[in-house]
C-alpha cells in the first residue's frame, strides 16, 4: 500500500516512519524541507498510485480548511482523504460535504499518543463510511499497537464521529491529568512529606490509580524533582473548551472536565504547583511547549 502524508510536525514524522516499519510506503509532505520527501503537494500526488489515500496531519481549523480545500481541487474521483488532526467533529462534515461534491471519498480519524506513538503505536478513532474505513484498514493496523485491534482501534460511526470520540477521551484527559495535579500539590506542601517522587512511584503497581499518566509523572519528577525549570502556564488544545461545550449542549453535566479547563484559564493569571505539574505532563506525552520558570 502506497499513501501520502501531508504533514510531517511532531505527530506525523513519527507516523510516517511507523506506517513504514509497518510496510506501508508513504510519500509525506511539509513546508520544513529538512524532513519532507517532495517539493509540493503536486509532486506528492503525482506519486502516489490512483485511487489514492492521502492522510492529513496539520493544526485543525485554518491550516486544515487551506489543505483540503486544496486537495479538493487536485484530487479525482474515488481518491481517499482522511484527517488525523485534532479538527472539530463539526469540520468534518463540512469537509466530508465538500469533497463529495467532487467525488473525493473523506474519512476522519482521531489518533491519541503523542511523541510516544512510533514506539508504542497510536489509539485510533474512526469517523467514516463503513467501505472506507475498510479500505484504510492496513494503515490502522500498522498504526496501532500489536495485539486485538479493538484494544486500540474503533470505528466509531459516520463522519466526524472519531474526532467527537477523540474530542471527548482529551476532555477526560483534561481531568485525569487535573486530579494528579492537585494530588502532586497536596503532597508538596506537606512537610511531613519526604519522598514526594518515591511516593507517586509506589502507586505504580498494584493501586487503583495507575495509569500511563502517572507514570509520565513519575517520569516528569524524575527529570526535575521539584519542577523547578517549569512555568505553571498551561494552553488548551480547544478540545477540552469543545467537550464542556458540548455537555452544556445536551444538558449533560461534566463538573469535572470544567473544572480542569477552567484551572488551566486560571493557570494563566496564578501561580501554581499543581499546574506545574499539568504542563509537564502535557510536554511528557505530547512534547507540547512549556515556559520557563519565572
Amino acid at each position: 500500500m502506497h499513501i501520502g502524508l501531508i504533514g510531517l510536525g511532531k505527530m506525523g514524522f513519527n507516523m510516517r516512519e511507523r506506517l513504514r516499519r509497518g510496510g506501508i510506503e508513504v510519500t509525506g509532505y511539509d513546508r520544513n524541507p529538512d524532513v519532507t520527501d517532495v517539493a509540493s503537494v503536486d509532486e506528492l500526488i503525482a506519486g502516489v498510485p490512483a485511487p489514492r489515500t492521502i492522510w492529513v496531519m496539520v493544526p485543525a481549523g485554518q491550516v486544515t480548511d487551506a489543505v483540503i480545500a486544496g486537495l479538493s481541487e487536485k484530487l479525482t474521483p474515488g481518491d481517499l482523504v482522511i484527517d488525523g488532526g485534532n479538527s472539530r467533529f463539526t469540520e468534518d462534515q463540512r469537509h466530508g460535504e465538500l469533497l463529495a461534491s467532487k467525488g473525493i471519498r473523506f474519512a476522519d480519524c482521531g489518533v491519541s499518543g503523542g511523541v510516544w506513538g512510533l514506539e508504542n503505536g497510536y489509539g485510533l478513532m474512526a469517523g467514516g463510511a463503513p467501505e472506507d474505513i475498510e479500505r484504510a484498514m492496513p494503515l490502522f493496523d500498522a498504526l496501532r499497537p500489536e495485539g486485538e485491534r479493538a484494544d486500540s482501534f474503533v470505528h466509531v460511526g459516520g463522519v466526524g464521529a472519531g474526532h467527537y470520540a477523540k474530542m471527548v477521551h482529551n476532555g477526560i484527559e483534561y481531568g485525569l491529568m487535573q486530579s494528579y495535579a492537585e494530588g502532586y500539590q497536596l503532597l508538596a506542601s506537606k512537610d511531613i512529606i519526604t519522598d514526594l517522587p518515591g511516593t507517586f512511584r509506589a502507586w505504580q503497581k498494584g493501586t487503583v490509580v495507575r495509569s500511563w499518566l502517572l507514570d509520565l509523572v513519575v517520569k516528569a519528577l524524575e527529570e526535575d524533582p521539584g519542577l523547578v525549570n517549569i512555568d505553571d502556564y498551561v494552553e488548551d488544545s480547544g478540545e477540552g473548551r469543545w467537550t464542556v461545550e458540548e455537555a452544556i449542549a445536551n444538558a449533560i453535566p461534566a463538573p469535572a472536565i470544567t473544572a480542569a479547563l477552567f484551572a488551566r484559564f486560571e493557570s494563566r493569571t496564578d501561580s501554581s504547583p499543581a499546574m506545574k505539574m499539568v504542563s509537564a505532563l502535557r510536554h511528557q506525552f505530547g512534547g507540547h511547549a512549556t515556559r520557563p520558570a519565572k
